[in-house]
């Protein structure tokens, strides 16, 4: 030992003296150490030595101490900042180990001047951006004085790193560090002094950061596997930022709670500084937009240079009271766009014009034919077709109806979607404020936010402007084609075609555009299988049927869901066929394909149904010969036989395929017997036998195929009807376009 010791020169054989005796007498190793500091005050081995004894054994104000005296004596020492940079990554690390927290219980020993200039060092010392604003933010953080020296600045920064690293959606770990962490403390510092320009930039940065935050889609967060999904996209890293934005790191700090609440009081800061007209205290979102109506009603115009600030409060305090209430009601009726698809009840609710009330009677001119289950005349009802309601009154509240088996919050969603309308009207009220509003929204792509865009679409239907909803819904279509930006996010695709194809159908059918209405009818049942629930769920509503029509209400959210949708396009079907089949001109057709439709939700339509069997006895006959195979409800079959009855007016009945042709046939064949075979015969008792006794054959066997078809029709009155209509839809196409043309 002793020769080991004797190569080394003094100053290094107290170091070493020193550690060996630590672990057996900490008091004596560091005897050694403060004769070797005083006999070598220049040594930073010896310092170091001190430090990391101290440091080991927890001792917070002596390592701190001479933690302080390295910084001082020692500032190019590489080992003195590796230390510093651990303790400062303990103050921006949340963790409340015991390593952790000693660390920061070390640092908050120095004194404040030395914390702020170790802070402003260490800052230079970094290379990364996101690992220099991390730290210049703690600077911040502890001296609010130097805010006003560096806050502005490293703003800047962090929004010019978003262009140079090419981060195409704003929500990203720069961004997030400004908006988050940075802007709240340049705006609330009072002697920062920011120009309003200045200040309306960082207000839009902000609202389209928490905006796009909230309604950021989990489908594009984790498309791929080596891109980092928006948690990671926001957590800030320790590495080079490149290799950051490529990997990913995940950190509760991702994690952004009430991000309207930071968004509005952002919104009130700014407020205050530009000298807005502002109510003390917070208010809350909805309260805004009632300010923001007294504020439009005493400024009249808004183009004067003295009122623009209050256009500026006018616009984007309304903006964000729309987007919140907008990403609300969407967040209900399409949960999948901000949830992901996986999200147990994620079933899209869609916005239709009402036509329960399709059931309601046609006027038409009956004759004196009394039915066997009930007099027509006693059950007439005098109610307006859906097809005649007048829905084009402007500014007409029109009343939407929603299931709470739908909706868990249907009065929420009813609420979020009115305020969300006033806002668009506000915002649109004038040239002044529908410009700057365009201003606002250019730079963030709104006509690319598929959500807003279904917003829209339903806005309009709400407001019965059914030709701009119909380009709404192909703009629709157009952001998830294949070469869409949303498309990746639309997992669901076959469903969103769906909800268009049935909206558009309820737009044509708005319009009187019925054959265009069947046609996306016709398409949306290629995407509907029919269940048996759907049946069982049907056939159990006509218990809770009332005697009388209720006029149907303007608007309904339905979900978009083969159980709902289906009954709704039959509805929508029978609508449009109606007034067709009940026109002064015969349509047997049309009249048979509404017979067809009336069976859903019988007996619901039995007013509508009586109609036509009167229509039927009018004509005295009735030809339609899809019958047999789509009618199976007993009422219709009981009402069709009767009329065969002499009680029934013996109404002449051609429903059996084939069978006009085969009466045509006998008649053809009686005719070219007389012009033929008679004159070049003499005519005998026997040829006219022949020809009663063929004539009879024929009528009788047409009556006797009548019955025995009835007869097994009656069988099928227990098959899924939901089937058999939607089987309807598919196979009769042709014929049902063709009724409409």
């Amino acid at each position: 030992m002793a020769t080991v010791m004797a190569g080394l020169g003094d100053c290094e054989f107290l170091v070493r003296r020193a550690r060996e005796l630590v672990l057996e007498d900490t008091c004596a190793a560091r005897a050694w150490l403060i004769t070797a500091r005083t006999l070598y005050p220049q040594d930073f081995n010896i310092q170091y030595e001190m430090y990391s004894i101290e440091r080991n054994a927890e001792r917070t104000v002596s390592a701190g101490r001479l933690l302080y005296d390295m910084f001082v004596n020692f500032p190019d020492q590489p080992v003195v900042w590796r230390e510093i940079t651990v303790i400062t990554a303990a103050l921006r690390n949340d963790s409340q180990d015991k390593q952790t927290q000693f660390l920061r219980g070390l640092f908050e020993t120095l004194p404040g001047r030395v914390q702020c200039e170790m802070l402003l060092k260490a800052t230079e010392q970094c290379f990364n951006t996101l690992e220099r604003a991390e730290m210049l933010l703690l600077l911040l953080r502890r001296f609010p004085e130097t805010v006003v020296q560096h806050g502005v600045s490293l703003g800047e920064t962090l929004l010019e790193s978003e262009g140079i690293e090419d981060q195409e959606s704003p929500v990203n770990c720069f961004r997030k560090l400004f908006v988050c962490d940075v802007l709240p403390l340049i705006i609330n510092n009072l002697d920062v002094r920011l120009p309003a320009s200045l200040l309306y930039k960082y207000l839009h940065k902000a609202a389209e950061f928490y905006i796009s935050y909230v309604t950021r889609s989990p489908q594009v967060d984790g498309q791929h596997q080596n891109t980092p999904d928006t948690s990671d996209i926001l957590s800030p890293s320790k590495r080079s930022s490149q290799k950051y934005i490529i990997e990913g790191l995940t950190e509760k700090s991702s994690q952004i709670l009430d991000p309207w609440e930071r968004l509005i009081k952002i919104l009130s800061v700014v407020g205050m500084r530009c000298e807005w007209q502002m109510d003390k205290g917070t208010r809350g979102f909805n309260d805004l937009l009632h300010r923001m109506k007294d504020l439009c009603r005493y400024i009249s115009n808004f183009e004067n240079e003295a009122h623009a600030k209050y256009k500026n409060q006018v616009v984007y305090s309304t903006a964000l009271v729309f987007f919140k209430n907008v990403v609300q009601y969407i967040s209900n009726i399409q949960p999948s766009l901000f949830q992901g698809p996986n999200t147990p009840n994620q079933v899209p609710i869609i916005l239709l014009e009402d036509v329960s009330n399709v059931y309601s009677e046609v006027e038409l001119n009956t004759g004196k034919h009394i039915h066997k289950r009930r007099k027509l005349a006693e059950t007439r009802e005098k109610t307006m077709s859906s097809d005649d309601e007048d829905l084009s009154g402007k500014g007409r509240s029109r009343h939407v109806v929603v299931s709470k088996n739908d909706l868990a919050n249907p009065n929420e969603v009813l609420e979020s979607f009115k305020i969300a309308r006033e806002c668009w009207d506000l915002l649109h009220s004038s040239e002044a404020l529908e410009k700057e509003f365009t201003r606002l929204c250019l730079p963030w792509k709104t006509d690319t936010w598929l959500w807003l865009r279904i917003f829209l679409t339903d806005m309009v239907i709400y407001q019965g402007q059914h030709k701009k909803a119909i380009t709404s819904l192909h703009h629709l279509a157009a952001l998830q084609g294949p070469n869409s930006p949303t498309q990746q996010i639309m997992t669901q695709g076959t469903l969103e075609q769906q909800r268009a194809l049935v909206q558009l159908a309820s737009c044509h059918f708005s319009l009187g555009e019925y054959r265009l209405t069947c046609e996306k009818i016709l398409e949306l049942m290629n995407y509907i299988v029919p269940t048996a629930q759907d049946v069982s769920k049907a056939r159990e509503e006509p218990a809770k049927l009332k005697t009388k029509h209720r006029k149907g209400s303007d608007l309904k959210l339905l979900p978009c869901t083969n159980k709902a949708v289906l009954p709704y396009c039959l509805q929508l079907l029978l609508a449009s066929l109606k007034l067709r089949a009940f026109t002064d001109n015969r349509d047997d057709m049309s009249l048979g394909h509404v017979i067809v439709l009336l069976q859903h939700d019988w007996p619901k339509g039995e007013n509508l149904f009586l109609k036509a069997i009167s229509k039927i006895c009018q004509q005295g006959n009735f030809q339609y010969e899809n019958f047999f195979n789509y009618i199976t409800n007993i009422d219709m079959l009981e009402e069709f036989a009767y009329l065969r009855t002499q009680e029934g007016g013996k109404i002449h009945l051609e429903l059996i395929p084939n069978q006009g042709v085969l009466l045509k046939t006998s008649s053809t064949a009686l005719s070219l017997l007389q012009q033929e075979f008679i004159p070049v015969l003499q005519p005998s008792i026997a040829a006219i036998d022949r020809h009663h006794t063929v004539t009879r054959g024929i009528t009788k066997g047409v009556k006797e195929d009548f019955r025995l078809a009835m007869e097994r029709q009656v069988s099928r009155c227990t098959e899924n009807l939901m089937v058999v209509l939607h089987r309807f839809c598919i196979n009769e196409k042709i014929l049902l376009l063709q009724s409409l043309a």
